[in-house]
């Protein structure tokens, strides 16, 4: 309610504006008008000059539209009575005679000064300082982004402080531009002035002369006072507003207001005062004597003050140094975030720390921004803050990558060189340094600079250091994506849905499934690779069976089925597919050993038996590594998830995919099947 009347009287502002240029206002309200003008001027000045940044005066530009339209508006309206009826009230009477003091020229000269001024010196600057400022902050926004983001990833700041900083940048933004363009009604501002004026005595001598029949002197000294005193009620104002504008144009952030940065950053050396009362005992011998004398006393005793202030501000702070320390040994240890376990750590040796140092040209933190927003787009997870930190118990060249606290992978890497692979139809060998790729343990080899041309020209693929750490982090975070995806993503991701989706949201949690359970279904999706960025759907198919089972295994199939096309897109490529099935025997088999309990279900199958069924399957996937094709499972709908996880301890990573998680689009060959 407050905002919509807020409203409706600032546009009634600007009406009421529009309104004194049209109907008649008596010389007494413009007189109040005017006195008006000028407080306002007063007014935002001190505002300008008590803010600690611009940003706290972003309304600036449009209360600079504002401040000018009004008193153009005054100067329409004076300019009508001062020709109309050669009055315009006390308050330009008053401005005429006590300026000029009586004297014409007197008057004519100080508007001209002050009008020069305005124009020439401080619009002027004022105008060329928005510009520049505008350019440079539009410049630096790609750094400011990227300079909150590496903070993020670092863990110096939190989601909301970085959602803040970068509401700040934008709002910098829109000021300083908005600032270049609202200097330009200061400029215009001034140049209508001083046409109004000339318009005023030039048309105030005709009509006193020919209207009036006035002698040329009488109606010049009438007009011309009045005029003068029009110019000077509008220009007074008009400076006023043109200094704040440059003052906040120029402003710097701080946390004090301009005072006191004045006070710490000009009155704060001893030595300097002391130095200028010498300079000034000097220039008093040539010149006036007694001023530069009492200048020179004067900054002598504000250097001496200054001096005890400083050597009791030393004692002040060694006071507070012993009290801190004191308190230090006293307090005992704060073991609480001592139990903090980071959910990702990447620890490396003090070799590897150039990768990661911005000032030595590392880009190892901007990879790391890199790898969430890919890993958001592949797999729809929501990464957590990755800790980046040197190690000095590992050796120069190694890294390590820890999950939860514990070391899950690691590699060593040599800077000076590039590592090689070999795609497999690599004829020639390339000499250097065998060792083996970290992230999926393929044969590679270390070359240096000088032979990357060759290797990339026989068809190698060669990459540096810095993709190596990435590209292990990545698969790493990829393999332990379900243990990263906890109730509090899972609930970020939600409350996002619901801003667009509230219906499905609404009826799903938490009247059918905890964010628990969710939480069960989307890690289940995760750790077979399965991307949940298409939330909507898994929601809704969960809102349609949750009713029927509570099971979360039952309901990850259910999801996946609704998947399906994404499935047959990640793990099916090509339009024909080879793959392994299920002997229909076996998969009644397996049906029949499920046992069910309040826990979950399992497979109660005789070790001998699991043996041969994992021996059978062993000997299939062989048949399509060696043909280079991904071995794919299929199974029917009930059987998959039990044989992924009979499977999974022997051949981990195995693709078991059902029939109904196909895109009929498919074309389906069996190369082998799986039996007893």
């Amino acid at each position: 309610m407050k905002a919509k009347i807020g409203d409706i009287s600032v546009a009634v502002m600007f009406v009421a504006i529009v309104l004194i240029i049209i109907l008649p206002v008596p010389s007494g309200v413009l007189d109040i008008l005017l006195a008006l003008n000028i407080s306002l001027a007063v007014v935002i000045l001190l505002n300008v000059v008590y803010s600690k940044e611009p940003l706290q005066l972003s309304v600036f530009p449009s209360l600079l539209l504002f401040t000018t339209l009004y008193r153009l508006a005054l100067n329409i309206k004076s300019t009508t009575l001062i020709l109309a009826q050669g009055e315009a009230g006390e308050v330009i009477r008053g401005f005429g005679n006590f300026v000029a003091q009586g004297n014409l020229v007197v008057g004519a000269i100080i508007f001209l000064i002050i009008t020069i001024v305005q124009f020439l010196v401080i619009t002027k600057g004022t105008e060329r300082v928005s510009e520049v400022a505008a350019r440079f902050t539009l410049d630096a926004m790609p750094g400011k982004q990227m300079a909150i983001d590496a903070d993020l990833n670092a863990g110096l700041i939190t989601e909301a402080e970085a959602k803040e900083r970068r509401k700040k940048i934008q709002r910098e933004s829109d000021f300083y531009g908005a600032m270049d363009g609202a200097t330009k009604f200061v400029k215009g501002d001034a140049i209508a002035g001083l046409i109004i004026t000339i318009i005023n005595v030039v048309g105030g001598i005709i009509i006193g002369v020919i209207m009036r029949n006035e002698e040329i002197g009488e109606a010049l000294q009438n007009y011309a006072i009045l005029t003068i005193g029009d110019g000077l009620v509008s220009q007074v104002p008009a400076l006023l507003i043109s200094v704040a504008t440059g003052l906040i144009v120029t402003k710097s952030t701080s946390d004090e207001g301009i005072s006191n940065d004045l006070r710490r950053q000009i009155v704060y050396n001893p030595k300097v005062f002391f130095i200028a009362a010498g300079f000034c005992i000097l220039l008093s011998i040539p010149l006036a004597t007694l001023p530069f004398l009492a200048l020179a006393a004067l900054f002598i005793i504000v250097g001496l003050q200054l001096k005890k202030q400083s050597v009791e501000v030393e004692k002040q702070e060694e006071i507070q140094i012993e009290k801190n320390e004191v308190e230090e040994i006293r307090k005992p240890e704060n073991v609480v975030n001592l139990l903090q376990v980071d959910p990702i750590e990447l620890e490396f040796g003090y070799g590897i720390i150039p990768l990661a140092d911005v000032n030595q040209g590392g880009d190892l933190l901007d990879r790391v921004v890199m790898i969430r927003r890919q890993l958001a787009l592949e797999l729809g997870m929501i990464v957590p803050i990755i800790r980046l930190r040197d190690n000095i118990q590992l050796n120069p060249n190694e890294y390590v990558i820890k999950i939860k606290g514990v070391e899950v992978a690691g590699g060593e890497l040599m800077l000076d060189h590039y590592l090689a692979m070999s795609p497999g139809f690599v004829e020639e060998e390339i000499e250097g340094i065998k060792t083996t790729e970290p992230a999926f343990g393929l044969p590679a080899v270390w070359i240096t600079e000088a032979q990357r041309d060759k290797a990339e020209m026989l068809g190698y693929t060669v990459v540096d250091p810095p993709s190596i750490i990435a590209t292990h982090l990545t698969e790493v975070i990829k393999a332990h994506a379900h243990e990263l995806t906890g109730r509090q993503e899972v609930q970020t991701i939600i409350d996002k849905v619901k801003e667009n989706y509230p219906a499905i949201v609404e009826e799903l949690v938490p009247k059918v499934m905890t964010i628990g359970e969710i939480q069960k279904v989307i890690a289940n999706l995760l750790k077979e690779g399965v991307s949940v960025r298409d939330i909507v759907t898994i929601l809704e198919t969960l809102a349609d069976y949750a009713p029927i089972t509570h099971d979360t295994d039952m309901l990850t199939e259910y999801v996946r089925q609704a998947l399906g096309r994404a499935i047959s897109k990640k793990f099916i490529r090509d339009k024909k597919s080879t793959v392994i099935t299920l002997d229909p025997k076996l998969e009644q088999m397996i049906m029949d050993s499920v046992q069910k309990t309040e826990h979950g279900s399992y497979i109660n199958l005789e070790p001998s038996v699991i043996n041969k069924i994992l021996n059978n399957l062993s000997k299939q996937v062989q048949k399509l590594v060696q043909l280079g094709q991904q071995p794919i499972v299929l199974a029917s709908p009930f059987v998959r998830l039990y044989f992924r996880r009979l499977s999974e301890q022997s051949i981990p990573g195995l693709v078991v995919l059902s029939y109904n998680e196909l895109d009929p689009s498919i074309e389906i060959q069996s190369i082998g099947t799986v039996s007893i």
